[in-house]
């Protein structure tokens, strides 16, 4: 990718009076030695892939070590309930976000955005925007590209594993990538998808990677919840005008230096976090046996 900023690509689309999509796009094009439909079409495909691991929840599915399975369903049926405290939309969210989530524990086909363990954000939150504001296919597949140009520059100046930077860069990244997605569905300026992204990242920093019994299963598949939520209330802010006071480059390289010197117990070793409490130690010793 030519991009090594945020700021970088908000002065490209300032300066050529360009979308932010078209500039990831256009770079996308040298990057793959590919016209637009060519790429525009692989993108279809992805987004393809995420209604169809929604579509195909199976919530009487369990994965093996059976800690994850079944929690989509139960969102399901608390939001037709009509007793919950957040609207459709919201709640929608979170049951994809559990949905995806439980399906990569159950091995059935996802989409890494931008790793497995993370999977659950993006489509969740697409899903739902989906279906609540009714937006085509293809302005879902365009903004998904300005998703995909946010994450390449956080995987550039930081990090999107959590074995490297911990869950701040994985559900950190997927979350800032959705939120940039969202501003820019709804028309917003780069500089607000910017804002997005930067609150985004700076909601989520210090947060470790502890997975029980070293599985992609708890606490990940809920931070996935976490993780879309946020994107959400920063997608929101930053489209109000509220503006991040820390830059969003500045943003993504304090994720670097606290990932940087997170200890290693916390970056997806199961030494410490969850992973260290004494139930999550019973479940690995019994997953041993």
């Amino acid at each position: 990718m030519a991009y090594n900023s945020i700021e970088e690509i908000i002065n490209k689309c300032n300066d050529n009076k360009i979308s932010f999509y078209e500039a990831i796009m256009q770079d996308t094009c040298i990057a793959t030695g590919k016209k637009e439909e060519e790429n525009l079409e692989r993108m279809r495909n992805m987004w393809q892939v995420m209604c169809e691991a929604s579509q195909e929840y199976d919530s009487e599915l369990k994965s093996r070590s059976k800690m994850v399975g079944g929690t989509g369903k139960l969102m399901d049926i608390y939001m037709k309930s009509g007793n919950s405290y957040c609207g459709e939309f919201i709640l929608t969210v979170i049951a994809e976000a559990l949905k995806m989530g439980e399906s990569n524990a159950c091995m059935k086909r996802i989409v890494a955005a931008p790793t497995a363990g993370s999977c659950g954000v993006m489509p969740s939150v697409y899903i739902a925007v989906k279906k609540k504001h009714g937006f085509s296919d293809e302005e879902i597949v365009k903004s998904m590209f300005v998703a995909a140009g946010v994450g390449e520059v956080i995987a550039a100046r930081a990090y999107i594993a959590g074995a490297t930077g911990g869950c701040q860069a994985e559900i950190g990244t997927a979350a800032a990538m959705t939120a940039a997605g969202m501003v820019a569905l709804k028309n917003g300026t780069p500089e607000q998808i910017g804002h997005a992204v930067a609150m985004t990242l700076k909601g989520m920093l210090g947060l470790v990677c502890d997975p029980v019994a070293g599985l992609v299963e708890v606490p990940c598949v809920k931070r996935n919840v976490i993780g879309a939520a946020n994107a959400v209330v920063c997608a929101e802010m930053a489209l109000a005008g509220i503006e991040s006071v820390i830059p969003v480059d500045q943003v993504i390289d304090a994720m670097r230096e606290v990932g940087d010197n997170m200890p290693t117990m916390y970056k997806e070793t199961a030494c410490g976090g969850c992973a260290n409490t004494p139930k999550a130690c019973e479940i690995a010793s019994m997953l041993e046996m």
